[in-house]
């Protein structure tokens, strides 16, 4: 176990630099003088004179060796450091803070939501393969892969916020605001790990251990619940860590419909406005977090797969 968890850990910061290094060279593909983008994101007031960007480049190390300056500037990074918004003038761990909590907040409310749905249909869908129950859900689950968020969150708003008027259209401002935004992201989720723990379902039914645990007395019950259940658990660990990690800076278009001051609305309004250090804060944050999230599945997924196989003995 020890060496596997070292082997990920490598990995995750190997991951970590590499992503950060290509987010660190943003303002160098980007129009404009990279130089006087850095400076404007560390001073306040614009910057004009060039004997004053000469100077400010000199102080802040910027004609160092490229890799000299990544990792004073990863450095910064790693204490919080940001730097200053272009936009707002202020410091960019202000803004991406607050950005990541909704953010998280939306994730775990969406993923949540699949998997307290897809659990139960699953295990029925699984435990009745082939049967009309498990048609009716497996075709409408799949269906739900088709419903691109750009699509469904306008139905969504039509229906619940401006026909119905249940529910606010927009915004963050308390549960119901949540609702619609959490649908949303839920439905492709729904089909993913329903699927998965279907699958997971037939395949532990058809082991041999099942019919052992009947014979050794257990009902048909207690054998779905101690030996088939688990292997519907594994499968969904690592699933959610996907979805978890896609969902972190993938819900823009969610954000934005929804008016949610979220990570992905961050990091749309600071590609808008070419606002390259707090575009660098928000993506080094967010793939750093997707990271760490993805490796602990695989951490939670060795440590369920032994467990699930020894209850099998």
């Amino acid at each position: 176990m020890l060496p596997f968890i070292a082997k990920r850990t490598a990995t995750l910061v190997a991951a970590v630099v590499v992503s950060s290094f290509a987010v660190f060279l943003i303002p160098y593909f980007t129009p404009g003088d990279p130089v006087r983008k850095i400076i404007r994101s560390r001073v306040s007031g614009d910057v004009v004179d060039d004997a004053a960007v000469q100077s400010l480049s000199l102080s802040l190390g910027l004609q160092d060796p490229l890799a000299l300056q990544y990792f004073r500037w990863l450095g910064r990074i790693a204490t919080g450091d940001m730097g200053l918004s272009h936009v707002s003038r202020t410091p960019v761990a202000d803004q991406v803070l607050p950005a990541l909590a909704v953010t998280l907040s939306l994730v775990v409310l969406s993923l949540g939501l699949a998997v307290v749905v897809s659990l139960p249909l699953g295990i029925a869908a699984g435990l009745r393969q082939g049967k009309a129950t498990d048609r009716v859900i497996t075709t409408v689950t799949q269906s739900f892969i088709a419903m691109p968020e750009y699509w469904v969150a306008p139905l969504l708003v039509l229906v619940f916020a401006l026909k119905l008027s249940v529910l606010p259209s927009a915004g963050w401002a308390g549960p119901a605001s949540m609702v619609l935004p959490a649908v949303t992201l839920a439905l492709r989720p729904i089909s993913y790990f329903t699927s998965a723990v279907r699958s997971g379902m037939i395949e532990a039914a058809a082991a041999a251990h099942v019919p052992a645990a009947r014979a050794r007395g257990l009902s048909q019950a207690q054998a779905i619940l101690h030996h088939v259940v688990p292997n519907g658990l594994v499968p969904l660990s690592t699933l959610f860590a996907v979805w978890f990690a896609g969902l972190l800076g993938g819900s823009v278009i969610v954000e934005v419909i929804f008016a949610v001051p979220g990570m992905g609305r961050l990091l749309f309004d600071a590609v808008i406005n070419s606002d390259i250090p707090l575009a660098q804060g928000g993506v080094v944050v967010v793939v750093a977090l997707a990271v760490t999230v993805t490796t602990l599945a695989d951490l939670v997924h060795r440590l369920l797969s032994p467990a699930v196989e020894g209850s099998y003995a």
